[in-house]
C-alpha cells in the first residue's frame, strides 16, 4: 500500500497538468483551474479516511470540521453576540474532528466499502452539491470539482494496487485486489448506503448540461463512422 506522501504526491503529479490543459484549451478559467488541482488533490486522501490511524483521516476532519465552523458562522453571524459566533464555531469544529470522527472509526474498517470505486462516485457526488449549493459556485464548476475528486480518488486505489505487486521478486501480496474493486461485496449493507449517497448526491446535484457544449468538437455518430471507414 502507497503510503500517505505518495499519495498526496501524485495525485497532485496528475491532477495538476490535467487541471492546467483544462485552463489553456479554455475549458476552464484559472480559478476553476486552481479549483480543479485541488479537488484532485484532496480525492486523492479520500480513500484512506476508513483507515483509523492515516493521516488522511485526521486532514480530511480538519478540513470537514472548519467547514463545518465556517458555516457555522455565516449562519450565526448576524443572530447571536460575537462571542457566542466565535463559540458555536469552536464547538462545531471540536464535535466533528472528535465525537463524530470516532463514531466514524468505529463503523468503517480499512479497505472496505468506502475504499472503491462505488465509493469514489459518492465522494464526487457529494462534492458536487457542496461546492454548488454551499460555496456558490456554478454548475460546471461544482461538477469538474466532482470530476476531479473521482479522478483523484481512483488513482489512489491504483497505487495501491501497484505497490501489492513486488517486481523485484515478482511476487504478488496477498492484499493484491483488495484496492481497486467496484464495492466490497461482503459489505452489502454498506454498498447499499454507497448507492443511497450517490442517488442523494446526484438529486442535490445542479443540471450537468453545463458540460455540453464544452464537447461540441465530438463529431456526430454518422460523420464519426465516415471517419472510421
Amino acid at each position: 500500500m502507497a503510503d500517505f506522501k505518495t499519495h498526496v504526491t501524485v495525485a497532485a503529479i496528475l491532477s495538476a497538468p490535467l487541471a492546467a490543459s483544462a485552463f489553456i484549451l479554455d475549458y476552464a478559467n484559472m480559478n476553476e483551474a486552481i479549483f480543479y488541482a485541488l479537488a484532485g488533490t484532496l480525492g486523492g486522501l479520500l480513500p484512506d479516511i476508513d483507515a483509523d490511524d492515516s493521516a488522511a483521516i485526521r486532514l480530511v476532519f480538519r478540513l470537514f470540521g472548519a467547514l463545518v465552523a465556517g458555516l457555522a458562522i455565516a449562519f450565526s453571524l448576524d443572530k447571536l453576540l460575537h462571542w457566542q459566533v466565535l463559540a458555536l464555531a469552536i464547538v462545531s469544529y471540536l464535535v466533528v474532528r472528535f465525537p463524530i470522527q470516532w463514531v466514524f472509526e468505529q463503523f468503517t474498517i480499512h479497505r472496505g466499502a468506502l475504499h472503491s470505486l462505488l465509493a469514489n462516485v459518492m465522494f464526487a457526488a457529494f462534492a458536487v452539491p457542496t461546492a454548488y449549493h454551499l460555496f456558490a459556485l456554478e454548475a460546471k464548476t461544482a461538477w469538474g470539482i466532482g470530476g476531479f475528486i473521482f479522478f483523484g480518488a481512483t488513482i489512489h486505489l491504483i497505487l495501491d494496487e501497484l505497490y501489492s505487486i513486488e517486481l523485484s521478486g515478482m511476487r504478488i501480496k496477498r492484499s493484491f485486489g483488495s484496492a481497486l474493486k467496484l464495492t466490497d461485496w461482503g459489505e452489502p449493507l454498506a454498498s447499499l448506503v454507497l448507492v443511497l449517497g450517490c442517488a442523494a448526491g446526484y438529486w442535490f446535484s445542479p443540471d450537468a448540461n453545463a458540460w455540453l457544449d464544452v464537447f461540441t468538437w465530438w463529431p456526430e455518430s454518422e460523420r464519426l463512422a465516415e471517419w472510421i471507414k
